[in-house]
């Protein structure tokens, strides 16, 4: 890792509060990579061997079963993947690759163990950071068991309207990455955004104009326990 690269990575969350002894621990073999998109990361089934964090860029969690391949998460900056592989010393359970073109920084497993042990500031960062991992998975079970697919999709397109300040929104990755992540075929969702255009939804390609909000939020029923980030 370069010299200069430290003062930004000492900033992330992650590392506030914990002691100079600590991060120069953790950073003595980690490198600050950038990898072009559609690299593959990690492999499920596969020794944890790094702490990845996503400095820049989109990640892919993706995860395969009798020739099936889903989409199970988009990881953003700045968040770590896959954290409970590294801390029980397990193998992944999920496969990872670079969604755009991407910074991760890459951090030894055994590093962030020792540290855990030692460092009570990082400690709680980890568990914060288990924690808002769980949640995430719990809010995603719950999107998927009481909601239809269409229902999963409107509010899906309400969350990125919120994100990005602006009826008209653009997809932030392909259609069928968002099928797959929200657990659909692609052609269940071409067929959803059929069912959505009475609801003001109109798509050309992967910009999607949202003209009647009330319409569409009515239809959705947006709950805060599943759809608030923040929560």
């Amino acid at each position: 890792m370069r010299q200069d690269d430290l003062p930004k990575i000492r900033d992330l969350t992650i590392f506030k509060g914990i002691s100079d002894q600590s991060f120069d621990e953790l950073m003595t073999a980690s490198f600050l990579q950038t990898f072009p998109v559609q690299m593959e990361l990690i492999d499920e089934g596969e020794p944890a061997d790094f702490l990845h964090i996503v400095v820049d860029g989109c990640v892919e969690l993706f995860a395969q079963s009798n020739g099936r391949e889903s989409t199970m998460a988009m990881v953003y900056p700045v968040s770590s993947f896959i954290l409970a592989a590294i801390l029980k010393d397990a193998v992944y359970l999920m496969s990872a690759r670079t969604n755009k073109k991407s910074r991760i920084l890459m951090i030894p497993a055994e590093s962030v163990r020792d540290v855990f042990d030692k460092d009570p500031a990082f400690s709680k960062a980890m568990v914060i950071e288990l924690s808002n991992c769980y949640r995430g998975v719990v809010k995603e079970h719950k999107n998927l068991k009481l909601r239809t697919s269409v229902e999963r999709l409107a509010n899906r397109l309400l969350r990125y309207r919120q994100n990005q300040r602006s009826d008209q929104i653009t997809l932030p990755y392909d259609k069928k990455i968002l099928a797959s992540n929200l657990g659909m075929t692609p052609e269940n969702l071409s067929r959803a955004f059929n069912t959505l255009k009475p609801y003001g939804v109109k798509v050309d390609g992967n910009k999607i104009a949202l003209t009647d909000i009330e319409a569409l939020a009515n239809f959705a029923k947006p709950s805060k326990l599943i759809d608030d980030q923040s929560v």
